[in-house]
């Protein structure tokens, strides 16, 4: 049985606070931490439970050891017209890079919650008003958004403007105020980081005062990228300079335990029971999406799978099994022309039974993709030792990711 815990502030709670405390039926508990101050409440948290006057934030820990840490990683792409090879780098390496943020653990042992941005710059189909930047997505844990945007991506011409697509992200993106939160910035280029109106030193600034960490990835000669001022970018909030061959043709390890991984992908789309208005277009994104993953070969897909059957991986808006885990999840407001056909003529107890039998199957399909996993990786680990290459976009964003979070005191599995 997990232990439960209940953390009290400084300060004794009136009965009032405390009686409107509802404990969820669908196994989570609440933790309850004490603000400073005038500080609001995370996002995430339930603001509902608080009186005017009152300065408790509610944390929620769910049973399954998931904890409200976040780790927030907004990634920049400059995509002017010499950058295609970097945007196949990122179509084919997001899902090792999400693998890899799903090993996280906090200091007290618990998965974060990932959620990841996207921006592009230096790119001329963008406004000049908005310095050729364009916000594609916010901080999201619905990674199929960012895997779309990312295959939708083209580059045009372009000035590039990192001082101004740093200051964006940092104004436009929701940042956490709470402090054990990892919150990390990748800006790639190959131009100058000084050009444009806002100064890099103005933006990386921001970037520090928001506990955010800018790692910058020069896309070409280390030296060079020094001289074109992104080491020193990197250095006002000790962040990352690194460099990287752009160009350089992206190497998929194939594995014997591939094709295996990948047949359980349909055992386990099949585990998600659709709702709402938009189900029907977010489950066909999800399919596209694996389409995407193939396209650029069986490996590529075999980690996306990985990424399916792994802890970074959550469609909240649309499956009624991911939905069902978190803390504001009330079956009853969800009415019954947004459930799906096999469910609208179900009891509410047989519904309830059905969501639950669904989750059970995931987990065994999540724990058989989980198994393969590991051999997989071993089998890669070998094949790769073998190999010799340069630096590629997934080496920099996960060397430097393994780097800062151990100053959160986050650990890999």
């Amino acid at each position: 049985m997990k232990k439960q815990f209940i953390f009290f502030p400084n300060r004794p709670f009136s009965r009032s606070i405390l009686n409107k405390i509802a404990w969820s039926s669908i196994g989570f508990t609440m933790a309850i931490t004490s603000c400073s101050q005038g500080q609001q409440p995370l996002q995430g948290q339930a603001d509902s439970l608080f009186l005017p006057g009152d300065s408790a934030a509610v944390q929620v820990i769910q049973q399954d050891g998931t904890s409200t840490k976040k780790i927030k990683l907004a990634i920049l792409l400059d995509t002017s017209g010499s950058m295609d090879g970097l945007i196949e780098q990122a179509k084919n390496q997001l899902w090792k890079i999400v693998n890899q943020l799903a090993k996280a653990k906090d200091k007290d042992g618990n998965d974060p919650t990932i959620e990841i941005a996207l921006y592009h710059y230096g790119n001329d189909g963008n406004s000049v008003l908005d310095g050729y930047v364009q916000k594609i997505s916010g901080f999201t844990s619905e990674l199929d958004e960012i895997s779309e945007q990312l295959f939708a991506l083209r580059t045009n011409g372009g000035s590039e403007y990192c001082g101004t697509v740093i200051q964006k992200s940092i104004q436009e993106l929701a940042w956490s105020s709470n402090p054990e939160d990892l919150q990390l910035i990748f800006i790639a280029g190959n131009e100058g980081f000084n050009q444009g109106t806002i100064s890099y030193e103005a933006a990386c600034g921001l970037a520090a005062q928001k506990n955010v960490f800018v790692n910058t990835i020069f896309c070409g000669d280390f030296n060079q990228g020094i001289n074109m001022n992104w080491q020193s970018g990197a250095m006002i909030t000790k962040g990352k300079y690194m460099n990287i061959n752009s160009d350089a043709q992206v190497v998929h390890i194939n594995s014997p335990y591939d094709a295996q991984i990948n047949q359980l992908n349909v055992q386990l789309n099949n585990t998600y029971i659709t709702y709402g208005r938009l189900a029907e277009v977010k489950k066909e994104k999800q399919v596209k999406q694996d389409e995407n993953a193939e396209s650029l070969g069986s490996a590529n897909m075999a980690k996306r799978v990985l990424s399916k059957g792994g802890k970074a991986y959550y469609n909240y808006s649309w499956d009624l099994v991911d939905a069902s885990t978190k803390t504001d999840f009330n079956f009853k407001d969800i009415k019954k022309e947004n459930l799906p056909k096999e469910m609208q003529g179900l009891t509410e107890t047989e519904q309830l039974k059905y969501i639950e039998a669904k989750k059970q199957e995931r987990i065994s399909i999540q724990k058989q993709i989980g198994e393969l996993g590991k051999k997989r990786a071993e089998f890669v680990a070998l094949e790769k030792a073998k190999l010799s290459g340069e630096n590629q976009l997934d080496d920099a964003i996960i060397k430097a990711i393994v780097a800062q979070a151990k100053s959160k005191a986050y650990t890999f599995e």
